[in-house]
């Protein structure tokens, strides 16, 4: 058990907080709600074996779209990595992604409610 409080601060970039307020409006989550939302499927896809290599690789790919005016044909960085990214992203329009993500969350924080419960008694 630990004794680390449910929630702490943390120091982010201006400019990830600023990306999560836009994207939190659209799904109506709050920025902390994104962040964690965020946290949770880069979790969720280190576990499933995304290398340090590939984490770079989408990251760059992501941060070139973004100066794009004409979207490029994608670039094939992987069998398995042009696999697991057309996978999670038919998760994310099915929208079991999200709901696993929101399951992930409550569980989260069952966990936390519990161990304070415990602490209390």
């Amino acid at each position: 058990m630990s004794d680390a409080p449910p929630f702490v601060s943390v120091k982010l970039p201006a400019a990830l907080v600023n990306q999560a307020r836009e994207s939190a409006q659209t799904m109506r989550r709050s920025v902390a709600s994104q962040i964690e939302y965020w946290a949770t499927l880069g979790k969720a896809l280190e576990q499933a074996g995304l290398t340090t290599q590939d984490s770079q690789a989408l990251i760059a790919r992501q941060e070139r779209a973004a100066y794009r005016v004409t979207p490029p044909a994608p670039q094939a960085l992987s069998p398995e990595l042009d696999e697991l990214q057309a996978h999670v992203l038919a998760l994310a329009k099915s929208g079991a992604l999200s709901a696993r993500t929101q399951d992930a969350v409550a569980a989260g924080k069952a966990k936390g409610t519990r161990s304070k419960t415990r602490k209390a008694a």
